[in-house]
């Protein structure tokens, strides 16, 4: 069976028996995130079922941003724009970076992406064409704490996030859950 058939028939026995969690009340739930907070945070799976509880978040408390490497990459990026609408459209009025432990980002180079889409079939004018900015992102990442601070950073001052908004950065382990504060939003 493929992964595609497998997802749909599971999503078709949680519909016809959803667990007490997610019972009619629920449906009540605002989109609003009630706590006012968005995360940033990285796409790694260790994090899935586990970081939100670890922090005592539920659903319906935050926005959550997953991104590889919970990085940004321009005054406009995706991560950026979700943040906007966080922001202008949602009530946000605080967001945490999240970087964690052993973060493969960390390994991660402009080379060896370049290696392995071509390997794939990508072509060489393909990739020429966001060369620069896959090596600014894949190579700017070093060091996971090094990296949260600066996402702190370039959100603090992107002309389009007002003042008033708190950025935090942390650092979460992904097999303990232990979380640690590296910059305090003011």
């Amino acid at each position: 069976m493929a992964l595609i058939d497998e997802i749909l028939n599971a999503n078709e026995k949680f519909c016809a028996n959803p667990p007490a969690d997610y019972s009619g009340e629920d449906l009540h739930e605002s989109k609003l995130p009630s706590k006012k907070l968005a995360i940033v945070t990285c796409m790694d799976t260790r994090l899935v079922n586990f970081l939100e509880p670890a922090l005592g978040l539920s659903r319906g408390d935050v926005k959550v941003i997953k991104t590889a490497g919970n990085c940004i990459t321009g005054m406009f990026d995706a991560t950026i724009r979700s943040l906007l609408v966080c922001i202008y459209e949602l009530g946000v009025n605080e967001i945490a970076i999240i970087g964690h432990h052993e973060c493969g980002m960390a390994k991660t180079t402009s080379e060896s992406l370049t290696k392995a889409m071509l390997e794939r079939g990508i072509s060489t004018g393909a990739i020429r064409m966001v060369h620069k900015e896959m090596k600014e992102w894949a190579d700017g990442f070093k060091h996971p704490e090094e990296n949260v601070k600066e996402t702190v950073e370039h959100i603090r001052f992107n002309p389009l996030i007002p003042k008033e908004v708190k950025v935090h950065g942390l650092m979460f382990h992904p097999r303990s859950g232990k979380l640690e504060l590296l910059v305090r939003g003011e």
